[in-house]
């Protein structure tokens, strides 16, 4: 399967190495060039990809036009590009992206600061199908975890909710292998959205939809059971 990540830092370099490591063909990567921190350092995910030889295209240049032809599926990893239709559509299985809550709840840019702020014990992470609607798209996986009182939002990213995305991309990675595309439609009545903590709001230049659609030999499930 043809892989092409899109993402930045620490967390979009692990699940480009987790593609890598399960044998998968990364035909690309879409990375800031350098840290958001220190102008003078290398993005993670871009010194990752360089390190093993992947062409690297500047994030913000991310397009139908310029993604590789070849693309099965492409994955969202804490990428802030917005991944639109005509580029999704190449994909011959479409996009998945991760986010750090139990979808639908907290939506948004800043949803582990808002859970521990809400004073939340239960979190979670969500693969989800990309769309034209931000993480509203079908659930291909998900997963929860405790947040313990007074835990740190940035402790509950590092030790939790990171490590749990990279398995659940795994996860999701297998399935499709497996010949099962798993998309759950969100439950609309139950989402929750909040605003950015400090930050811009998200840029969205299109609204077209796509989701998942069934490839060849591939069988979508929509039941719960099929997350489990």
């Amino acid at each position: 399967m043809n892989l092409y990540v899109c993402g930045q830092k620490a967390f979009g370099a692990a699940v480009f190495r987790m593609c890598l490591e399960m044998g998968y063909n990364v035909v690309g990567v879409s990375a800031p060039l350098s840290s958001s921190r220190d102008p003078a350092r290398p993005d993670r995910l871009r010194s990752a990809a360089d390190l093993a030889g992947v062409p690297v295209l500047p994030a913000g240049m991310l397009s139908a036009d310029t993604l590789p032809t070849g693309v099965d599926l492409i994955l969202a990893a804490h990428s802030h590009d917005f991944v639109g239709k005509r580029t999704r559509l190449k994909a011959s299985i479409g996009a998945i992206g991760y986010h750090p809550s139990l979808l639908p709840l907290h939506r948004g840019r800043d949803a582990i600061r808002w859970a521990v702020k809400m004073g939340d014990r239960v979190t979670g992470g969500s693969i989800y199908w990309l769309t034209d609607n931000i993480d509203a798209g079908d659930l291909a996986a998900q997963a929860h975890c405790f947040i313990e009182p007074d835990e740190p939002p940035e402790d509950l990213w590092h030790e939790k909710l990171f490590p749990l995305g990279v398995r659940l991309f795994a996860k999701v990675l297998q399935d499709i292998c497996n010949g099962q595309i798993v998309a759950v439609p969100q439950e609309e009545g139950v989402a929750t959205w909040e605003p950015s903590w400090e930050r811009p709001p998200l840029r969205r230049p299109d609204l077209i939809m796509i989701g998942p659609g069934a490839a060849d030999g591939f069988t979508i499930h929509r039941d719960l059971e099929a997350l489990r």
